[in-house]
């Protein structure tokens, strides 16, 4: 049956972009969970989480949330597993008494320093079937999506066109 039997829309997920990119960035990270979750007992939230503050030591949990386009309240659960797992410490803000900053813990960063290497390795074996030129359009494609979705959100083109019935 298509759109033009039912009389509905149609919606073709082979060719819609944020479907086809997030089965992908689904499909990935399970393979990366089974490995952080079988090797070091965490999922991909507190990875992500300690990843960022490997990166990035010094953030609070809503500048965790906001680079990782994670929701708050998972960013939160992570960052209270891993504190309780011994792998993030709490520090109040130097200026601001009101906000704290979260930093890995020597355990965390035992953990971080056997799981980095091992996600750029898998990155490497993903784009390995890749021609260098190939891997470079595909990042400058990705960092130009990111920048059009970015610019269509703040200039609020996204809800124009979904309101419109364009998205």
């Amino acid at each position: 049956m298509t759109a033009r039997t039912t009389g509905h829309a149609e919606l073709d997920l082979e060719h819609f972009l944020p479907y086809r990119l997030s089965v992908l960035s689904n499909r990935i990270s399970a393979t990366l969970a089974r490995i952080y979750s079988e090797r070091f007992g965490i999922g991909i939230t507190e990875w992500r989480v300690m990843a960022v503050l490997g990166r990035y030591p010094g953030l609070s949990a809503n500048e965790v949330a906001q680079r990782t386009a994670m929701d708050k309240v998972a960013v939160s659960r992570a960052v209270a597993r891993l504190t309780e797992m011994g792998r993030l410490g709490r520090e109040m803000h130097d200026d601001d008494r009101r906000r704290s900053v979260l930093t890995l813990s020597e355990e965390g960063y035992r953990i971080y320093d056997q799981v980095a290497p091992l996600a750029l390795a898998f990155e490497r074996k993903l784009l390995g079937g890749m021609q260098p030129a190939e891997r470079d359009l595909l990042f400058g494609l990705l960092g130009r999506l990111d920048e059009l979705e970015l610019r269509a959100e703040s200039d609020g083109t996204i809800e124009a066109g979904v309101d419109a019935g364009i998205g």
